[in-house]
């Protein structure tokens, strides 16, 4: 019998069932949360002083996943220094005094060398965001965890956020040859460390809310920290109208999400699953975001700020890639580790930067088309 001949009561007594029915299946399918249900909260520490954007994507990744947790979950980011020192970051996660944080790779150099190769040096040809489809799809995941292993490090990994190739640095004046490179007091990490040592260059390696004040007081002739933006608000226009566009020293790094992996591992698997799922979310978001802030600083350093950057010449470039090679060679005699990163991501750029290289259109040249190279 069709619905329109059943009487009204048969009516209304088959929609009553077909919505108990109904309801019961979304209570089966969706669970209610309770409003009151206090939110698992996991401290976390950036690497970054508080003013700083990376202060800023970190918390951004935090927000996401608060979001997106329906208020289960909620991340506390605080900046760094809060609890340890910037660089003691891993250490603090791998013990629980930390259940995560934020940071780069680089600061954990000192403990394998071969963790500098996410970030440091010249990657072969590619850039950052290619140097994170090897670590997805070209085996740097399963490397990065054998190597934490390898360290007795119990920390859940994620590399996420691939960053605009960093500039040279900031100095007194221009460098137009390498040797004017030699003897300065420089500031770098990682790797890089080695490749400026190669160079003559006396390094100091510290944290980013460090560097400005060492300028300032002249225990520091040179340093570089990362983009137009983070240097802005840590005052770098402050103590060096010269910047020093270009380098192969970090040019194709990016970020590193740390969970202690107890903590991490303790959570509900719907909980993991939206830590994991928003990586990639924030990587987008972040290289986004970078494109429009750093655009702005840039333009605002050159046109309110009085500072005049300058592309690197090729010949400091060329002297960067021989120092690299010294450094890999003798980094891969030493750690069978660094040597077995440093064959994957060569294997893998072959193949990627040369397909990049060979149908990525020159965008400099609609670019000179349209602004006769002003910008």
């Amino acid at each position: 019998m069709s619905d329109q001949k059943k009487s009204p009561s048969a009516r209304r007594n088959f929609l009553a069932k077909a919505a108990g029915t109904a309801a019961g299946t979304a209570a089966i399918g969706f669970p209610s949360i309770s409003v009151a249900q206090s939110p698992i909260t996991l401290r976390w520490q950036s690497t970054w002083p508080s003013k700083d954007i990376f202060h800023e994507f970190a918390q951004d990744y935090a927000n996401l996943v608060n979001n997106m947790s329906g208020g289960r979950l909620k991340i506390d980011v605080l900046p760094a220094g809060s609890v340890v020192k910037a660089f003691d970051l891993l250490d603090a996660v791998n013990k629980g005094t930390l259940d995560g944080g934020h940071g780069v790779i680089a600061y954990w150099y000192g403990k394998n060398s071969a963790l500098a190769l996410w970030g440091s040096g010249p990657a072969f040809g590619m850039d950052a965001n290619m140097l994170l489809a090897w670590h997805e799809f070209g085996g740097g995941k399963a490397l990065l965890d054998e190597i934490y292993k390898s360290l007795n490090m119990d920390v859940v990994s994620f590399m996420y956020g691939p960053m605009p190739t960093q500039p040279l640095g900031w100095f007194k004046k221009p460098v137009s040859r390498a040797s004017d490179m030699k003897g300065l007091k420089f500031r770098t990490v990682g790797l890089s460390i080695d490749i400026f040592t190669d160079m003559g260059v006396a390094v100091n390696a510290m944290p980013g809310g460090e560097i400005v004040p060492a300028m300032d007081r002249g225990l520091l002739d040179a340093a570089e920290f990362n983009n137009a933006s983070s240097d802005r608000l840590l005052g770098f226009p402050d103590v060096s109208k010269v910047c020093m566009l270009q380098s192969f020293h970090q040019a194709s790094e990016q970020f590193e999400i740390l969970f202690n992996k107890k903590r991490f591992d303790a959570l509900p698997a719907d909980l993991r699953a939206i830590l994991t799922s928003a990586v990639p979310a924030a990587s987008a978001e972040m290289s986004w975001k970078a494109i429009d802030r750093y655009s702005t600083d840039y333009r605002e350093m050159r046109e309110k700020d009085g500072v005049k950057f300058y592309k690197t010449p090729d010949a400091i470039l060329q002297e960067q890639l021989k120092a690299w090679d010294k450094v890999i060679a003798k980094k891969a005699a030493e750690n069978p580790l660094f040597k077995k990163v440093l064959d994957s991501q060569r294997d893998f750029a072959q193949r990627a930067a040369g397909w990049q290289n060979d149908t990525t259109v020159n965008f400099r040249m609609a670019y000179d088309h349209y602004f006769s190279r002003k910008a």
